[in-house]
């Protein structure tokens, strides 16, 4: 069948590949497809009223002014929280997303967290920046230490391969998967959270923001991990209560962290993290790397070959718990 597509790119930059390039390769894939190409949520009110499709962040009243809308392909993994309001959680169209395209990216990022502080990178390297020749870091062995993964999508799964791969126990907890990813030693619900932490020298998140996931990470669960425990977030800034984790790394309660994603984002330069020995920050660059367009691309087009063919579409999002 044919069908209209609202192409609305992220902040509306006609620049962007979306915008000049998706509309062709489209075409190329379905040649029937009326695709429109909006600059701003102003334009796309005068173009959605009888589209089948829409790519972008559809607002409420861009939403409500949508007759003929059945499917919704967010341009992120993980939005901005808001995107899955009430009114398209309630309704009847169905919502993709782009989880999968960055797991070799982001599982490398996080393996090189824990690297860093299975070895001291980050105590020697500001001493490298002082010239100071002095060795002495208690140094983690990948084959004794345990790694938790808390959430096994795409990107933990993969991180659970990597991890096994230096010899890690990895132990997963998910609320959805239920046959244990390759390198997986146990995989346990989320209401086995407290008790897989304690037994982690590593814990790292990939979990989205979920309503049951923002602030996860608080004063209570932090005390339930090892004192010599790292505790790695790539997930979403808002799993991870800042002050907590700031509490509890003066206090001892955990040995270190290293995050690419926080509360607020960019993390203001007084913040205590940055002066802190026992972290390391990197300014949310877990998922970049090569091929990502290329496969953004590609995701969305087959999708579109899908929806015209009337088949199921890849990655879709449960709204109510937004992923």
């Amino acid at each position: 069948m044919a069908f209209k597509l609202l192409l609305l790119p992220p902040g509306g930059d006609e620049n962007t590949l979306v915008a000049r390039e998706w509309p062709q390769e489209i075409k190329k894939a379905c040649p029937d497809v009326e695709v429109r190409v909006a600059g701003s949520v102003g334009e796309a009110m005068e173009m959605i009223d009888d589209v089948d499709a829409a790519f972008g962040d559809i607002p409420p009243e861009l939403l409500e002014r949508a007759r003929n809308l059945k499917w919704i392909a967010c341009p992120q993994a993980g939005p901005r929280a808001g995107y899955y309001h009430e009114s398209l959680i309630a309704g009847d169209v169905i919502v993709t997303n782009t989880r999968e395209i960055y797991n070799d990216h982001i599982s490398a990022h996080i393996m090189s967290f824990i690297l860093a502080f299975a070895r001291g990178l980050h105590v020697y390297i500001p001493r490298q920046n002082q010239r100071q020749w002095t060795p002495g870091y208690k140094t983690t062995h990948l084959p004794e230490a345990t790694v938790g993964i808390i959430g096994v999508g795409g990107i933990g799964a993969e991180t659970a391969r990597m991890c096994s791969e230096f010899g890690m126990t990895v132990l997963a907890v998910d609320p959805r998967v239920t046959d244990p990813p390759k390198g997986v030693a146990e995989l346990h619900g989320s209401g086995a959270l407290n008790e897989v932490l304690p037994r982690c020298d590593f814990v790292v998140l990939t979990v989205p923001e979920t309503p049951e996931t923002q602030g996860l990470f608080s004063t209570e669960t932090l005390g339930r991990m090892k004192n010599t425990a790292v505790l790695i977030n790539i997930g979403r800034g808002a799993v991870v209560v800042l002050d907590d984790l700031v509490r509890a790394l003066r206090a001892g309660v955990i040995g270190g962290a290293a995050l690419d994603v926080f509360q607020v984002e960019p993390l203001p330069p007084d913040h205590p993290l940055w002066t802190m020995e026992n972290v390391i920050i990197t300014p949310h660059v877990a998922g970049t790397g090569p091929y990502l367009e290329n496969r953004r691309t590609e995701l969305f087009v087959e999708n579109c070959v899908r929806f015209n063919e009337g088949r199921e579409l890849k990655n879709v999002v449960d709204k109510a718990n937004w992923y």
